[in-house]
C-alpha cells in the first residue's frame, strides 16, 4: 500500500493527472538537487586519497538513497511544494492587456 494515498495528496482539489505532473516536476527538482550536490562534492576533491572525504558523505543521504519520485511525493504531502492551479482565462487576459499596452506606445 502506498503512503500517502492519492486522496491524502489531492485533498479532493486535484485530479490524478495534475498530481502526476506536479510529482514529475518536483522529482526533476530533486534530481537537479542531487546532481548539483554531487558536482560540488566532485569539485571539492583534491585528488589526495588520504585527505579527501568520500563523495558519498558530502551528499544528502536522503537524495542519495531514495528515489526522486518518493522524495517529491513526501515533499508535496508535507507542504514543501504546493500545487497552484492557473486558470486559462487569466493567461489570455494578461496577453491581451500586454498587447494593448504595446500598441498604445
Amino acid at each position: 500500500m502506498l503512503h500517502p494515498t492519492f486522496n491524502e495528496l489531492s485533498k479532493d482539489k486535484f485530479n490524478r493527472y495534475q498530481l502526476a505532473i506536479v510529482a514529475a516536476k518536483c522529482a526533476r527538482q530533486v534530481t537537479d538537487e542531487y546532481v548539483s550536490q554531487r558536482e560540488a562534492a566532485e569539485k571539492s576533491q583534491t585528488g589526495n586519497k588520504e585527505t579527501d572525504k568520500p563523495i558519498n558523505t558530502m551528499i544528502d543521504p536522503q537524495l542519495k538513497d531514495e528515489k526522486a519520485v518518493k522524495i517529491a511525493i513526501e515533499r508535496i504531502y508535507n507542504g514543501q511544494y504546493t500545487i497552484v492551479e492557473q486558470m486559462p482565462e487569466e493567461t489570455e487576459e494578461t496577453e491581451e492587456t500586454e498587447e494593448t499596452e504595446e500598441n498604445a506606445d
